[in-house]
């Protein structure tokens, strides 16, 4: 989840000037970033083996 701090950060690094959505597609990168993170962290994860048997049936 998207913290108040994480948003505050992310706002912190934009120019002085920017779009409602610059900021809307900065935080919604933001907010997959942590999703990642956490999901890593609850090993919710794929392999290589695994990721390379999935993607198998796309690359044919």
């Amino acid at each position: 989840m998207l913290t108040k701090e994480k948003l505050l950060e992310s706002i912190r690094d934009f120019p002085t000037e920017f779009s409602i959505d610059d900021l809307v597609e900065r935080l919604i990168f933001v907010q997959k970033v942590e999703n990642g993170i956490a999901q890593g962290e609850r090993g919710e994860v794929y392999t290589t083996e695994e990721l390379k048997g999935k993607l198998a049936k796309w690359l044919r």
